[in-house]
């Protein structure tokens, strides 16, 4: 019992009333990556950081899409630095769109929370306790990090850019079921469809920063093909 409680857990009744042990929520963060080689070990690392420190259990899994920059090389080593256990490589052998994506990965996952967020440090790990305790807070299906609210601010970001969200896992298999988009329109898709499943949403403030490392994955021909994604979404629901 000392050992948990010098975990930094916060602290609760460690039993149901009926004597069953209390499931630890875990959470997993699904990282599809397509060309982030430079990027992989910074971002993994402050996650590392991140969950350690406030003693959250975690996992991250990495869907690489077949980079040819040789992410997965660099994801390979991260596995056996971290251990197969926190870090779970599950490639692909080409892009097949964000949101199979984050199908392929959730088969994969263990945790009863899921984090979906991008590589390529546009959003910082740092804000992802803040995101446990809001949804701990307000009993939330669903954690949409915002850049219109409170403090949140933007650095070199634009639309193109993704969002980072916390989902209980069993709201995010629902909604996966329900999507049609398979690229970028995929998020934005998913918060629609639980707005109409009226599954509870909090938001967090947060700061977005523009890519460290290389260009944006989004073209001029994905762009276009987003914006009549949208267009599609808004004209079907």
């Amino acid at each position: 019992m000392a050992s948990e409680e010098a975990s930094g857990s916060p602290r609760r009744s460690r039993r149901e009333p009926e004597g069953r042990v209390l499931r630890q929520d875990k959470y997993s963060v699904l990282l599809p990556t397509y060309n982030e080689r430079e990027n992989l070990p910074l971002i993994v690392w402050l996650l590392v950081k991140s969950f350690s420190e406030s003693g959250i259990s975690y996992e991250i899994i990495i869907i690489d899409d077949g980079s040819p920059d040789g992410t997965r090389d660099v994801a390979e080593q991260l596995e056996k630095i971290y251990g197969s256990d926190k870090i779970l490589l599950r490639p692909r052998e080409k892009k097949l769109g964000l949101g199979t994506a984050y199908i392929h990965g959730m088969k994969h996952a263990t945790g009863n929370y899921i984090i979906i967020m991008d590589a390529d440090l546009s959003h910082h790990p740092k804000f992802i306790p803040e995101f446990i305790r809001k949804q701990k807070e307000g009993n939330f299906d669903i954690v949409s990090g915002t850049r219109y609210k409170g403090n949140g601010g933007v650095y070199g970001w634009d639309l193109k850019r993704k969002i980072i969200r916390l989902y209980r896992k069993e709201v995010l298999q629902k909604l996966i079921e329900k999507c049609v988009s398979k690229g970028y329109v995929f998020q934005m898709e998913m918060i629609v469809r639980a707005r109409q499943l009226n599954y509870t949403i909090g938001e967090v403030p947060i700061s977005f920063v523009d890519r460290v490392y290389g260009e944006s994955k989004l073209g001029g021909n994905e762009i276009v093909s987003f914006l009549k994604g949208l267009l599609t979404l808004f004209a079907t629901t």
